[in-house]
């Protein structure tokens, strides 16, 4: 018969990991959040010696960066080590070489696709007439699903994978999702441009000015666009403004 061995209060810990950016520092960076996050594992653990709880709470209280919404994945493999009784430096190597690959692939998962992928989503429902408090409404509701997944996610592999997690993240292999999904992202840039170009009120109707300006823009991104940082979110952050400029002089 088969005994789950993954460490208790994964509960507590992710609704701690929302916060985990509340005392971000320049120092320990998300460090001070890292521990705030894993108290709940680490009182079931050490609740009876104060002494070592203190101790567990001050050297997971070290510097430690990574994307927020995968944090919880390193949460949940610390939580594992240390309800494995893992020896200290290994807990603190295993934190340090974990940080680095969450945060690139959260930066190109999150910042770089799904962000700007559901906010082209919103922005092309409301060229197509969804009123505005709909577009609002789905792009919150959207947008907050897969991030709160993905953190819901994270935590549980973390807990059930341990030290094994950056293998199992390897077979998972987030960078192929982004990939996937930078595939919708470009057919709803390009839909969002056709919206802004044909649509009653789009730039066709106000001028030659304006059609001459985005035949520019889309020459430029296709010149250039894919050695620009972070493409796709600065596409999208470049829309959104330029809509939201166009209706405050409009």
């Amino acid at each position: 018969m088969s005994h789950d061995t993954r460490p208790r209060g994964g509960f507590g810990m992710l609704m701690r990991s929302l916060l985990i950016q509340g005392a971000w520092n320049y120092r320990t960076m998300l460090g001070s959040g890292f521990a705030f996050a894993l108290l709940p594992a680490l009182k079931r653990l050490y609740g009876n010696d104060p002494n070592a709880l203190a101790r567990a709470i001050e050297r997971h209280s070290e510097h430690f960066n990574a994307h927020p919404y995968l944090a919880p994945i390193a949460l949940g493999a610390i939580a594992r080590l240390e309800s494995d009784q893992v020896d200290v430096e290994t807990i603190r190597r295993f934190r340090t070489a974990v940080r680095g690959p969450l945060g690139g692939l959260g930066d190109t998962l999150v910042w770089a696709t799904w962000l700007p992928l559901v906010a082209v989503c919103s922005l092309v429902l409301y060229w197509f007439g969804v009123p505005g408090w709909g577009v609002v409404l789905a792009f919150v509701l959207v947008y907050n699903v897969g991030h709160l997944g993905l953190r819901v996610w994270g935590l549980w592999l973390g807990l059930d994978a341990g030290r094994d997690v950056g293998a199992r993240l390897t077979a998972v292999d987030l960078g192929s999702w982004a990939r996937r999904l930078q595939g919708p992202l470009v057919i709803g840039l390009g839909v969002l441009c056709g919206a802004v170009l044909s649509a009653p009120g789009g730039l066709s109707s106000i001028g030659p000015a304006w059609s001459a300006l985005a035949a520019v823009a889309f020459v430029l991104g296709l010149v250039g666009g894919h050695r620009a940082w972070r493409p796709a979110a600065m596409a999208t952050v470049g829309a959104i403004a330029f809509i939201g400029l166009w209706g405050i002089l409009s």
